[in-house]
């Protein structure tokens, strides 16, 4: 007896983006259809271009405490491409190990702590300190405006990352707990932050890619098999992940800076050298890139992406989060580089309401801003008209 096939229409309630959905019921599997419009991809709706550089650390990020010179030394640094996914969870971690480290039983509330850095990791760590109590913080950084945690897309999933085995838990669990402070702010139930992450429907080409199965029975729900239908001719099978999280990487950042000045937060612009020229007994270093040179971590590399902003779109077509891996190559100045496509709901600021949407994708290891590969934007986009199947 042939299969049969049955197919009836509902509407999925709650999520937008998920105009319809068909399920086909195959054998003993129910599989959901979900039309989706894709976006404008013509050039008159591609606004800014955007080159991104991730601090990874090869063998996991360094998320350690040491005393070194007389000094207390924490290291929060080389989270690749995920650090707004572990970025609460990370702070935390390393601010547990400082206060449970045997030679620094002279920390106090009132205590100066400097750390270095000024992106997600700075931020975080600062902020999870100010709510252990800590008063007299200093955030030192050559740079506080359009850093790579601002241009950063947002998608919540530890990607690109390179973290031996022993480590791995470890990152779960801060994963986990990251996933749960973003989730209070998309759920409104965040004392500090309003807005700055939203629950959408995440898709990927199967579960192994998402990096999410571990958090899957603890805070997120199992996936979901889908095929995704872009009303052109052209579907895709996909698995979603319906309580995936958005992180608003713009707006969080004003709202931490905002949050630690009002906590008399000090913060003092200039690039540091050596550990040895600061006069604080305890440091935190979230540098990021920096600490290759630093703290002389030969790890420590650069991972270049490309982002393309999109503009005068529907809002309501870009309700979702889409990743999916395509090839590895060499760029044109022979660098490796491993190919994706990925499309989020990100927002600058002082833009349109309709300049929402950000197309990206690339991994270039070891690339550098004198290596801009700037070809890479045209393969990104047509990939992505590929992947939607438009001509």
């Amino acid at each position: 007896m042939g299969k049969l096939m049955v197919v009836k229409k509902i509407i999925l309630l709650g999520i937008s983006a998920l105009l319809s959905i068909t399920p086909i019921i195959a054998g003993a599997q129910l599989i959901e259809v979900r039309k989706i419009t894709p976006p404008k991809l013509e050039s008159t709706h591609l606004g800014q271009k955007i080159l991104c550089h991730r601090p990874m650390r090869h063998g996991s990020p360094n998320m350690i405490v040491e005393q070194k010179d007389g000094k207390i030394i924490v290291h929060n640094y080389g989270h690749g491409g995920s650090g707004w996914t572990l970025g609460p969870g990370s702070a935390s971690y390393v601010n547990n190990l400082l206060l449970n480290f045997s030679d620094a039983s002279d920390l106090k509330n009132d205590t100066p702590i400097i750390i270095i850095g000024a992106g997600a990791l700075g931020f975080f760590t600062a902020y999870d300190l100010v709510q252990r109590g800590f008063t007299n913080i200093t955030i030192i950084a050559d740079k506080f405006d359009s850093l790579t945690s601002h241009n950063a897309g947002g998608l919540l999933a530890p990607v690109s990352m390179d973290n031996a085995p022993e480590m791995q838990k470890i990152i779960d669990q801060i994963g986990i707990d990251a996933y749960k402070f973003y989730a209070s702010i998309a759920q409104k139930k965040h004392q500090d932050f309003k807005d700055g992450a939203v629950i959408i429907p995440t898709y990927f080409e199967n579960r192994n890619d998402s990096g999410l199965e571990p958090y899957v029975g603890k805070v997120m729900k199992p996936a979901k098999d889908v095929i995704l239908d872009f009303g052109n001719g052209t579907t895709r099978t996909m698995v979603s992940y319906d309580d995936g999280i958005f992180i608003d990487t713009a707006k969080m950042m004003s709202g931490l800076r905002e949050y630690l000045e009002k906590k008399k937060i000090k913060f003092v612009q200039k690039k540091v050298h050596l550990f040895s020229e600061l006069d604080s007994k305890y440091i935190i270093n979230c540098s990021g890139l920096g600490s290759g040179e630093l703290n002389k971590d030969g790890g420590v590399a650069a991972v270049q992406g490309h982002l393309i902003m999109l503009k005068d779109q529907n809002p309501r077509d870009l309700q979702h989060m889409i990743l999916v891996y395509f090839n590895e190559g060499k760029t044109k100045s022979g660098q490796k580089v491993t190919r994706s496509f990925y499309i989020l709901p990100k927002h600058l600021p002082d833009t349109g309401a309709n300049d929402i949407g950000v197309i990206g994708g690339t991994f270039i290891e070891g690339a550098t801003p004198e290596t801009p590969n700037e070809e890479e934007f045209n393969i990104l986009l047509e990939g992505a008209k590929k992947f939607y199947g438009i001509q």
